[in-house]
């Protein structure tokens, strides 16, 4: 009887990885700083109604749509650490344009949706590269122990990053905190820089035209029928999720009177079943089964929605109630992503992981700029809590696209190319 191979040397000796951890931390803080900052700023102080609400959170999402294919097939042709590194400028120069804007006494609406345009372009980019990334920068048996630290420290910047946020947004303008997101958006720039790895970019004479490598991404996907049911599900999830969260910021700001203050602050306290999740997920799949876990996980979401929308319902504990849905929604999207994106990047060729990756994201995030565009109609047609209840029926429906698939009841999921 043979040995198992042995397992490569742990994470917390990986050089390489140590360098992007860590510029992944700060940014993460920054992105939760920027989360809370930018909602704050155009209700509280710009006055921005449902549609333009609306038109914010499509722009932040637009890109997805619009270049979510191609961009795919751009980063296969391209060195992933570069492309990041071009993304992350781009976000520090965006987020550093508002303050400015702000204090020059110029800053308008339609500049916070173009730029959050800019942004959600730089997006794409970098986290296409960043999850075709982790599979060339550590080996494949560390992919899943990767995928859980990057994870975890994103949940622990979900819990301090909203608390911390609405602390500072009492005592300084929102322009400024996005000021100090725009620095740990540099900062991930220099530890990024500083990574050298083996990657070579693909050799000219093997490229092929774009619209052939974009088709090789879209037919994985659709051939691999477990990833078949887990972008249906994603997607449907997200646009409904969409449709809520667009105008949450609006129900508790406005409508509520809740202030920014308190308002981080139960985003932070709700963010610990984040990093809850993140630590949990490998344990969960380990115990509940890699598949299995994936269709109860998207059923716990719906758990969380039903809290979202009891909100106007029982103004006098909407701050309970945002707390334990943020908290409960968060378990279930860590948990689920974990076990999914996991899955996604030990079944797929290396040489495809962009592609793949690129076209998963174009159907399951080109579906949340328009949410965020009927957002603002809807709530202007039937109002905020007839819109969360809609939602949350939508989302019940997407987690069916899992729960009727065979991962219900799957111990282990497939490794091999030819899963189906």
């Amino acid at each position: 009887m043979t040995s198992p191979p042995p397992r490569s040397p742990t994470l917390w000796r990986h050089r390489n990885f140590m360098r992007l951890w860590s510029g992944e931390a700060g940014a993460q803080f920054g992105a939760e700083f920027g989360g809370i900052a930018i909602p704050v700023l155009a209700v509280a102080i710009l006055g921005a109604n449902e549609w333009e609400v609306g038109l914010l959170g499509a722009a932040g999402t637009l890109a997805f749509l619009v270049v979510g294919l191609p961009a795919g097939a751009w980063v296969d042709r391209s060195l992933k650490r570069r492309v990041m590194m071009r993304a992350n400028i781009t976000r520090a120069l965006a987020f550093g344009a508002i303050p400015i804007l702000w204090a020059a006494g110029a800053l308008q609406m339609w500049h916070l949706i173009v730029l959050a345009a800019i942004i959600g372009f730089a997006q794409v980019f970098f986290d296409v590269a960043y999850q075709s990334y982790i599979p060339v920068l550590v080996p494949r048996d560390r992919i899943s122990d990767a995928n859980g630290k990057l994870e975890s420290t994103a949940q622990l910047a979900g819990v301090a990053g909203p608390g911390l946020g609405g602390l500072l947004l009492a005592v300084v303008q929102a322009p400024i905190l996005l000021a100090a997101t725009a620095i740990t958006y540099l900062g991930s720039f220099v530890a990024i820089a500083s990574i050298r790895d083996e990657e070579l970019p693909a050799p000219r004479d093997k490229r092929r035209p774009l619209w052939t490598e974009i088709v090789e991404g879209l037919a994985f996907v659709w051939n691999q029928r477990l990833l078949r049911s887990i972008a249906a599900c994603t997607a449907l999830t997200n646009f409904f999720a969409s449709l809520l969260f667009t105008m949450l910021p609006l129900l508790v700001l406005r409508d509520l009177e809740i202030s920014p203050a308190l308002y981080g602050i139960a985003l932070s306290v709700g963010a610990v079943g984040g990093l809850i999740g993140a630590v949990l997920a490998a344990p969960a799949s380990e115990r509940i089964g890699e598949g299995t876990v994936i269709p109860l996980s998207a059923l716990l979401g719906v758990v969380g929605m039903v809290l979202f929308a009891l909100m106007p319902v029982f103004p006098s504990i909407a701050i309970a109630l945002l707390m334990v849905g943020n908290a409960v929604t968060s378990v279930s999207v860590l948990v689920y992503n974990i076990a999914q994106v996991s899955f996604r990047q030990r079944i797929c060729p290396v040489p495809l992981l962009g592609r793949m990756n690129a076209s998963i994201r174009f159907v399951v995030w080109g579906v949340m700029p328009i949410a965020g565009v009927l957002s603002g109609v809807i709530a202007t047609a039937i109002g905020i809590p007839a819109l969360l209840w809609l939602a949350t029926a939508g989302v019940l429906l997407a987690a069916g696209f899992v729960v009727a698939s065979p991962l219900l009841g799957m111990r282990r999921l497939p490794t091999e190319l030819d899963a189906h």
